[in-house]
C-alpha cells in the first residue's frame, strides 16, 4: 500500500516531467518558453486525460461543455452577459480541447475578462438607475430568479428589465420586514412611525449597499488569476465534481480543514460597516504578543512580509482570511486603523493555531437510570505530515474510552453533515467495533479490485455495546464507508435521511509548480485533487450515486432539495463487483426487530408525517417563481414562515434530554479560559438536548441496550 506521502512524491514527480515536455525548441533550437497559465491548462488537461478514474476525451464536444460552463460559472442568473458576448465568443466554443491540450495559446478567457469586466461595470450603472427611483408593489408582477430556468438576455433594455425586477424583489422583502417591525412597535412609547415611502426609500437603500458591496468585493477579489482558477475548475468538474482544482491559498485552506490546524496570528475577525475588524484575540498569540492588536481595530491592508500591501476594503472576512494566515514562520503585516483614528503597521510571525473545536467530542444522555453516549464527529480528519497531530480514529477512540468510563448503555456516533475526509482513518475507526476485516473495497482505473488493503487487521475491538450512526444527505464519502461497513457487518443499526451524500470515488493530490512552503507539499501554482479509484462496500454495493440506505429513516429538513451526488449530471454511474469475505458481528440478535419496530412506530406517527409533507411543500414552492406584489408577497410569507416554525418545533422534542459533559472534559467545553470557544460549546450543548433526531436515535439504542440484556440472560 503506498502511503499518502508517497502518492504525493508520486504525483510531483509526474507533474515534473509534464512541465518539462511543454518546453520545446523553437527555430535554430531556441527555447519557446510556455506561458505559466498555459502550462498549467496543459498539465491539467493531461493528468485529466492519462490518470483519471473515467476520463471523457477532451474533444469538441467537452469543448462545448467547458464553453458553456464557464460562462454560467460567470453569470450565473444571467444578468451581466448579452446575447451577442455569447455570440461573439461562439468561434472559441469548439477550440478549447486545442488550448486545453496545449496546442493553442490561451485566447478564451482573456476575451471572456475583456467582456465581462465591461459588463461588470455597465451592470454597476445599471442598479444604481433602478435604485434611484421608487417601486410600485401594487403591480401584478412576477420574476423568475434561478438562471437555469433564464436565456441571456437580447439587449441592454432587456438586462435593465431583468435587474430591475430581481431589485424590487431584494427591495420588497426588506420593505416587507420594516412594515412588520412597525406595526408591531407602534404603539410603543418614543417609537418614531416613518411613513411608507420613507420605508421603501430605507429599503433601497438597503438593497444598494448590498449590491455595493458585493460589486466591490467582484471587482477588487474575483480577479483575472482567479477566474481562471475558476475555468479550471469548471475544466476538472466536467470529468466528475470531485476532481477540483485549488490554487494555493485555496488548497491551504483546504489543508487546514482536513488537519485542523493553521498557522495564523491567533484572532478572530468580523465584518461590520466600516470593514474587517478584530473581533477578539487569543492569549498567547501572535496578535496577544505583538501588544498593538486588540479587539476593534479595523484592518485597512495586508502585507506578506516586504511584498506591497494589499487594501481589502470591500472585502469578506473568508477573503481577509485567506490573505491573513499562511505558512509556518512567515511574516504578515497588518495596516490596521485605531479606536482613536491612528494608523498602525503591525508585523507578526504567524504560528501554528489549533481548531480543536473541530475534533471529536462526546457527550453522556440520561434518561432515568439509562446512560448512553454521544460522540460528534464532523470530519474524517488527518494530517499525514505531522505525526503529532490530531487524528480523527484516536480521538473517537479516547471519546469511547471515556464513555466507557462513564459506564454507558450504549453510543451513538452522529456523522451528519461530515462530508468525509481520510480513507486510513475510516478504515482505523471502523477497526474500533469490529474484530477484523475488510472495510471497504477500491476498484482501480485499470479495473482491479483491491480487497486486501483498506482492512482491520487488529482482532482487538476497542467497545463491544450497543451502536447507533446518524447520518443525513450530507453525510459523504468516508462517512458513507464507515456506515455501510457498521451496516454490512451488522455491527450496528444506521438512522437518518433516506439516503447519504453517494460520493463513492477516492482522490488523490496532485501539487502543480515549485514547493513554497518547507513545512508542507503547498506549491506556488496551487494542487488539484484527481479522482483516480472507486470504493465499494464490502457487500459488493458502490455507495456512488447511491449512498447508504438508512435502516431507519426519519424526516429530515433537507430531504427534498438537489443537492446530493445523483443531481450532479457529471458524477460517475452506480455499480457492483463480487462481494468481499467477512463475518457478520456475532451479537446483532433482534437488530430487525429493532428496526421495524422504530420504522412502524416512525410511519404512524402523525407529527413526522405532517414533517413530512411540510417539507415536500418548501422545496417545491423554492422553484416557483416570486411575486413582486407586496398583498400577495406577504400572504404567501406568512405561510412560508408559519410552515418553517411548524417544522422547527416539530424537530425538537418537547421535554429537553439530560445531556452532560464527561467530567473530565467539563473544564475544557464548558469552563474554557477562551471565551467565544465557551459559548460556542454550550450552544452546542444546548442544541444536543432539543435535538429530535437524536432522542429518537437514544431510544433506539437503549431497545437495543435492553435486548442485549435480555439476550445475556437467556
Amino acid at each position: 500500500m503506498k502511503s499518502r506521502k508517497g502518492l504525493l512524491l508520486l504525483a510531483i514527480v509526474l507533474f515534473g516531467g509534464l512541465f518539462f515536455a511543454f518546453k520545446s525548441s523553437g527555430i535554430g533550437g531556441k527555447d519557446i518558453i510556455i506561458p505559466q497559465k498555459q502550462r498549467l491548462l496543459a498539465a491539467v488537461g493531461t493528468i485529466l486525460e492519462e490518470q483519471h478514474y473515467s476520463p471523457k476525451n477532451i474533444n469538441d464536444d467537452f469543448s462545448r461543455k467547458v464553453f458553456k460552463k464557464y460562462l454560467e460559472e460567470l453569470d450565473g442568473d444571467k444578468s451581466e452577459f448579452l446575447q451577442s458576448d455569447i455570440a461573439s465568443l461562439k468561434k472559441y466554443e469548439t477550440a478549447l480541447d486545442e488550448e486545453i491540450h496545449g496546442n493553442a495559446p490561451i485566447e478564451f478567457t482573456p476575451a471572456v475578462n475583456a467582456i465581462y469586466d465591461k459588463r461588470i461595470k455597465e451592470v454597476i450603472e445599471v442598479y444604481k438607475e433602478v435604485l434611484a427611483s421608487p417601486f410600485d408593489f401594487t403591480k401584478e408582477e412576477t420574476a423568475v430568479l434561478d438562471g437555469e430556468k433564464l436565456a441571456y438576455v437580447a439587449t441592454p433594455e432587456e438586462r435593465k428589465e431583468r435587474w430591475r425586477k430581481k431589485l424590487k424583489y431584494l427591495t420588497l422583502e426588506r420593505y416587507s420586514d420594516l412594515l412588520d417591525e412597525r406595526e408591531k412597535n407602534k404603539n410603543i412609547k418614543d417609537y418614531v412611525v416613518k411613513a411608507d415611502s420613507t420605508l421603501e426609500r430605507v429599503s433601497r437603500e438597503k438593497v444598494l449597499k448590498i449590491m455595493n458591496d458585493n460589486y466591490q468585493r467582484i471587482q477588487k477579489t474575483f480577479t483575472e488569476e482567479q477566474r481562471f482558477s475558476s475555468y479550471i475548475n469548471v475544466i476538472t468538474n466536467l470529468m466528475d465534481p470531485h476532481s477540483d482544482y485549488f490554487p494555493p491559498q485555496e488548497k491551504r485552506a483546504f489543508d487546514e480543514r482536513m488537519s485542523g490546524k493553521f498557522y495564523g496570528i491567533g484572532a478572530q475577525l468580523q465584518k461590520d460597516d466600516y470593514g474587517v475588524k478584530i473581533a477578539s484575540v487569543v492569549t498567547g498569540g501572535p496578535a496577544y504578543k505583538s501588544g498593538d492588536i486588540i479587539a476593534g481595530d479595523v484592518i485597512v491592508k495586508v502585507a506578506q512580509g516586504k511584498d506591497e500591501p494589499v487594501d481589502i476594503s470591500g472585502y469578506e472576512t473568508t477573503d481577509a482570511v485567506l490573505l491573513i494566515r499562511g505558512n509556518k514562520g512567515t511574516e504578515v503585516r497588518l495596516t490596521v486603523k485605531k479606536q482613536d483614528g491612528t494608523i498602525k503597521v503591525v508585523s507578526m510571525i504567524r504560528e501554528e493555531i489549533v481548531q480543536d473545536e473541530f475534533n471529536a467530542r462526546s457527550a453522556v444522555i440520561t434518561k432515568g437510570k439509562d446512560k448512553i453516549g454521544y460522540i460528534w464527529l464532523q470530519d474524517f480528519y488527518a494530517n499525514f505530515d505531522d505525526i503529532n497531530s490530531h487524528r480523527c480514529s484516536e480521538d473517537v477512540a479516547k471519546e469511547v474510552v471515556k464513555l466507557k468510563a462513564e459506564n454507558v448503555n450504549g453510543i451513538v456516533i452522529d456523522i451528519r453533515n461530515n462530508g468525509g475526509g481520510s480513507l486510513y482513518e475510516v478504515v482505523k475507526m471502523v477497526g474500533l467495533f469490529i474484530k477484523n476485516g475488510p472495510v471497504v473495497q477500491v476498484k482501480e482505473r485499470s479495473g482491479k479490485v483491491d480487497q486486501s488493503t483498506w482492512r482491520d487487521d487488529d482482532p482487538s475491538v476497542l467497545y463491544d455495546g450497543p451502536l447507533a450512526v446518524m447520518v443525513n444527505e450530507f453525510s459523504a464519502s468516508a462517512s458513507e464507508i464507515f456506515a455501510g461497513a457498521i451496516q454490512d457487518y451488522k455491527r450496528g443499526i444506521i438512522i437518518g435521511s433516506t439516503s447519504t451524500y453517494g460520493k463513492g470515488t477516492v482522490q488523490k493530490q496532485i501539487p502543480f509548480g515549485n514547493r513554497n512552503d518547507q513545512f508542507s507539499g503547498r506549491t506556488d501554482l496551487g494542487a488539484m485533487t484527481l479522482t483516480f479509484q472507486k470504493f465499494y462496500r464490502v457487500n459488493g454495493g458502490s455507495t456512488q450515486l447511491k449512498g447508504i440506505t438508512p435502516d431507519v429513516v426519519l424526516p429530515d429538513p433537507y430531504e427534498y432539495y438537489k443537492g446530493r451526488e445523483k443531481d450532479n449530471v457529471e458524477a460517475l454511474p452506480y455499480d457492483e463487483i463480487p462481494k468481499a469475505s467477512y463475518q457478520l458481528w456475532p451479537d446483532n440478535a433482534g437488530f430487525e426487530s429493532i428496526v421495524k419496530k422504530e420504522n412502524d412506530k416512525i410511519k404512524s406517527n402523525a407529527s413526522l408525517n405532517l414533517l413530512t409533507s411540510n417539507l415536500q411543500w418548501l422545496a417545491k414552492n423554492a422553484e416557483l417563481p416570486v411575486t413582486l406584489n407586496l398583498e400577495k408577497y406577504k400572504a404567501h410569507q406568512k405561510q412560508i414562515i408559519s410552515t418553517v416554525n411548524q417544522n422547527n418545533t416539530l424537530l425538537k422534542i418537547q421535554q429537553e434530554m439530560n445531556v452532560d459533559p464527561i467530567a473530565m472534559d467539563k473544564d475544557r467545553l464548558i469552563n474554557n479560559p477562551n471565551q467565544q470557544k465557551a459559548e460556542y460549546y454550550k450552544s452546542w450543548f444546548k442544541a444536543l438536548k432539543s435535538d429530535m433526531h437524536i432522542d429518537e436515535t437514544v431510544n433506539m439504542v437503549n431497545e437495543m441496550s435492553k435486548m442485549r440484556v435480555q439476550t445475556v440472560l437467556k
